[in-house]
């Protein structure tokens, strides 16, 4: 069975009628990440996880509510728990040099970002608006921590996430141009510019 989308829906089984919230946010940022916020849609969901709308309107009022339970997952996956995980390093050059590490591996949640960052809904804009305001701020106490004076130390985090932000376009609009062979070689490099 393929959904017009080309994705295979799933066949119907006795626990998918009972699918969380969780579930569905999932299953949309998956679609958000593949196909941008037009792929948020009620039916080809239902369909790919291989249930009826009336599952959806259990947990949902709406698309938007889907849309915003989503983007409010996505905050917490790709957000708060990085920094949580990288609050655990003592070192604060270790701790930032780790933590932009960690951004430039890609994956699921730069696809995500760059859907929202191209898409015109407010509920999309407010979440990139919401993640890029707490990233710059916890950049920027990465930096204060290095012992950076609070305004030096803003103009870190600016130039850190707009290298971070660089990537994720050049990933999608020419990823030739970036070093496949030596990945991580690359991420030292530019960790050895960002972090003093």
């Amino acid at each position: 069975m393929v959904q017009q989308s080309g994705v295979p829906a799933r066949k119907p089984t006795a626990s998918a009628t009972r699918l969380s919230s969780a579930d569905w946010e999932a299953a949309a940022l998956d679609a958000l990440a593949e196909h941008g916020l037009a792929g948020v849609a009620v039916e080809p969901l239902a369909r790919h996880l291989g249930v009826t709308k009336g599952s959806f309107y259990w947990h949902f009022a709406d698309r938007d509510a889907l849309l915003a339970a989503a983007l409010a997952h996505w905050e917490t996956s790709y957000t708060e728990r990085v920094i949580e995980a990288v609050e655990a390093v003592a070192d604060p050059r270790e701790r930032l040099a780790r933590l932009i590490g960690q951004a430039l591996v890609g994956g699921r949640s730069d696809r995500i970002h760059i859907a929202l960052a191209t898409a015109s809904h407010p509920l999309a804009r407010r979440a990139l608006a919401r993640v890029t305001h707490r990233r710059l701020g916890y950049l920027e106490s990465c930096y204060v921590a290095l012992g950076q004076p609070r305004r030096e130390a803003r103009r870190s985090a600016l130039l850190a996430y707009a290298a971070y932000v660089g990537l994720l376009h050049l990933r999608f609009e020419a990823p030739d141009e970036l070093p496949a062979r030596d990945h991580a070689g690359y991420v030292e490099h530019l960790v050895g510019k960002l972090v003093p």
